[in-house]
């Protein structure tokens, strides 16, 4: 299995690398361009036309290349610990259901040239209909130890509290899913912001699912102090999909940086947003979330402020949100506020990897 995360990386990488331009190519020759707000920094204005949607090209290349490292390592054999698994399975449904709904958005968008893609009800149904799914799901398929893929409780570094039953925990989940598909969203404004920045948390998950499966309660026999283990249903799995969106994301990477040859529209950050929460939710650290994706909650927060102040006050908060539009205005240059805001995500890495361990640690 450990070998399945190295494969997963390497080859979503190349099918982004390979299969980006070629995607470029077939938008541009459709016409499938990006629209630019003209509210927005003057400079975003040579933007105009880039082709969009590029969130296909590394969502095809992270399925492709979780069922690739499956059957490389060894699926086609009945005796191998390799085949999908039903939280693995569920994560990327949940990635390729809100991709979907970002590209109906963007198709919008572009065919009928309404700036604003979707009406508001629509795309929030699309959204709720994908997450209740997997809400829903994720609290079937129990293993042999009784674990689904997500569980009823909260969970920072693992499950604390009460139990707060299935109907909560579908509200719950829902709003995670929204929360991070929005932060994604919001932060996708600049070349590069967002892909880089995701490509950082993948990173982590993939840590973390890895030690999780080391450190087991499936495998309490074997470990050192058996009360500081993990009750997760398919860690190393959760890390293969890791692995495939950080491989697949740091391909596109490669064209979405400044200046971008390709945007990832709605449709890249609906899925990732997606995805990065199921990761979560699967994976047993919710709220840790809100640590490892920082950099996308202080985007959200920085519109939410933006707004309520306005509202209250009539007076704004930032020249322009979300917040990397407030530093383009103060004369930044682009990459500059890219590259310190990747900065900042790599920090929140860190500390949210740093709190991971010392939890395990303090159990020890």
């Amino acid at each position: 299995m450990m070998k399945q995360i190295l494969f997963a990386g390497v080859i979503g990488l190349f099918l982004t690398l390979i299969g980006t331009p070629l995607l470029i190519k077939l938008l541009a020759r459709k016409g499938y361009g990006q629209y630019i707000r003209d509210d927005g920094p003057r400079e975003h204005a040579s933007k105009r036309g880039t082709p969009t949607m590029g969130g296909i090209a590394f969502i095809l290349a992270t399925v492709a290349a979780y069922f690739l490292a499956k059957v490389i390592t060894g699926y086609l054999d009945p005796e191998a610990d390799a085949a999908p698994t039903f939280s693995g399975l569920l994560v990327l449904g949940l990635m390729v259901g809100m991709g979907l709904v970002g590209f109906l958005d963007d198709y919008i968008k572009i065919v009928k040239r309404r700036s604003l893609g979707l009406r508001a009800k629509a795309k929030m149904a699309g959204q709720l209909i994908v997450g209740i799914g997997f809400a829903v799901l994720s609290l079937q398929f129990a293993d042999n130890r009784g674990n689904t893929p997500a569980s009823t409780k909260l969970s920072f570094i693992t499950d604390f509290g009460w139990t707060i039953g299935p109907v909560l925990f579908v509200v719950w989940a829902l709003f995670m899913i929204l929360a991070m598909s929005n932060g994604v969203n919001l932060t996708d404004g600049l070349d590069g912001l967002a892909t880089g920045a995701s490509v950082l948390v993948f990173g982590a998950y993939t840590f973390i699912g890895v030690w999780q499966f080391q450190e087991s309660c499936a495998n309490a026999q074997t470990l050192t102090n058996p009360g500081a283990c993990y009750e997760v249903r398919d860690p190393l799995d959760l890390a293969v999909v890791a692995s495939a969106l950080m491989g697949a994301c740091l391909g596109f990477l490669w064209w979405n940086t400044s200046p971008a040859k390709i945007f990832m529209g709605d449709t890249g950050s609906l899925a990732l947003g997606g995805v990065l929460a199921g990761l979560a939710i699967c994976s047993r650290t919710e709220l840790l979330m809100a640590i490892l994706g920082g950099l996308f909650v202080l985007i959200t927060m920085s519109v939410v402020i933006q707004v309520g102040s306005f509202r209250l006050t009539g007076k704004r908060v930032f020249r322009m949100a979300p917040l990397q539009h407030h530093f383009e205005l103060k004369g930044w240059s682009e990459v500059l506020v890219v590259v310190r805001f990747w900065i900042i995500q790599g920090i929140c890495v860190i500390v949210g990897l740093g709190l991971f361990y010392a939890g395990w640690a303090a159990d020890k």
